[in-house]
């Protein structure tokens, strides 16, 4: 990708549709999660995603906890680029003390709107693009929840909306209230469990898909080969990833060990391949942007030179075979109980 090169756009969803960039930022990782991050590194990152047209933003107010949103807005700020040329994600519904204790998921239509505000405030802005319920909320009627989202749109306050690891039943239910834009969710060649009963609701209702995690939080890499090769302080290393922990790890790392073959054959990173299958998969039934998460510039650079992967339909069915989606060790999080079905 030349320095002056913009990358394409994806369409994400057509009842509501937001045109973003194909590929997108996930900043969680600059503040919480993935070890100690330094935040001149961070705005570093940001501002180089701008310049190669990664306009695509991503964060949420549990990221920190609040810390990201502040992270994001300030670099944002002093971006040569105006907010017009941003589409800028956050998140509501993990709700978290400022000490980083978990109070649990929150959906109640009073915490939507203060959640909403406390946001805006942080990132600096008026508006919000796209406006996402981290997680659904069991104990309030998803009605409810998405009634409140809608008011933010009436007033100005929010452009789009979108839902966050939810399952079929509820984004019919939602989107009967306010057509949702999109679905965030995990989703990689380790993760394709939605492609069963979430993917036909998506082409169905007109939801696009931002995929989080399209790297397989860094396994499909190619770069972690043990648990020592993350951080002391790295969440990976906890039982909260069972996909990292010993026996899982080796298994699945002879998954990536084939992707790695395909993609010394193409000219690309493991990462680079992992991506582009990603990206093939957006089309115009279903548009996905992957938004994968990275603290550093070097790192952004190589997942923008996905975009120059051309997968064909035979590769495809390729890395789907070498990479088989019942073949991954482990669930993807340690407990499950927060993810709708």
């Amino acid at each position: 990708m030349s320095e002056n090169s913009t990358p394409s756009t994806t369409t994400l969803g057509t009842a509501a549709p937001l045109t973003v960039s194909a590929l997108g930022l996930g900043c969680m990782g600059m503040s919480e999660f993935y070890g100690t991050g330094d935040e001149a590194e961070a705005t570093r990152t940001i501002h180089r995603a701008l310049d190669l047209g990664v306009t695509f933003l991503d964060t949420a107010d549990m990221y920190g906890p609040f810390t990201n949103e502040t992270l994001v807005g300030a670099a944002l700020a002093s971006a040569p680029q105006p907010r017009d040329v941003v589409q800028l994600a956050t998140k509501f519904g993990n709700e978290r003390l400022p000490d980083g204790t978990r109070v649990g998921v929150n959906g109640r239509p009073e915490y939507v709107r203060a959640a909403c505000d406390a946001s805006l405030q942080r990132l600096g802005v008026d508006h919000i693009d796209l406006y996402y319920q981290h997680r659904v909320d069991f104990s309030v009627p998803i009605e409810e929840t998405v009634g409140a989202m809608k008011e933010l749109v009436e007033a100005g306050k929010v452009r789009f909306l979108g839902l966050s690891e939810a399952g079929p039943e509820t984004i019919r239910r939602a989107h009967t209230v306010h057509p949702i834009t999109a679905l965030q969710t995990e989703y990689s060649l380790f993760t394709r469990d939605l492609e069963d009963a979430v993917w036909p609701v998506l082409a169905e209702l007109g939801i696009g898909l931002v995929p989080y995690s399209p790297l397989g939080r860094g396994l499909l890499t190619g770069t972690i080969a043990r648990p020592d090769d993350l951080p002391a302080d790295d969440s990976r290393r906890s039982a909260y990833f069972p996909r990292f922990a010993d026996g899982a790890l080796e298994a699945n790392l002879v998954l990536v060990a084939r992707l790695r073959e395909v993609a010394e054959r193409l000219g690309c990173t493991p990462g680079q391949l992992a991506l582009a299958w990603v990206l093939a998969r957006s089309g115009p039934e279903v548009g996905v942007a992957p938004i994968p998460g990275t603290k550093r510039v070097r790192y952004l650079e190589e997942n923008a030179a996905a975009l120059a992967v051309d997968l064909t339909p035979d590769l495809v069915a390729e890395l789907e075979a070498a990479v088989p989606r019942d073949a991954v060790v482990g669930e993807r999080y340690g407990d499950m109980s927060t993810i709708d079905a």
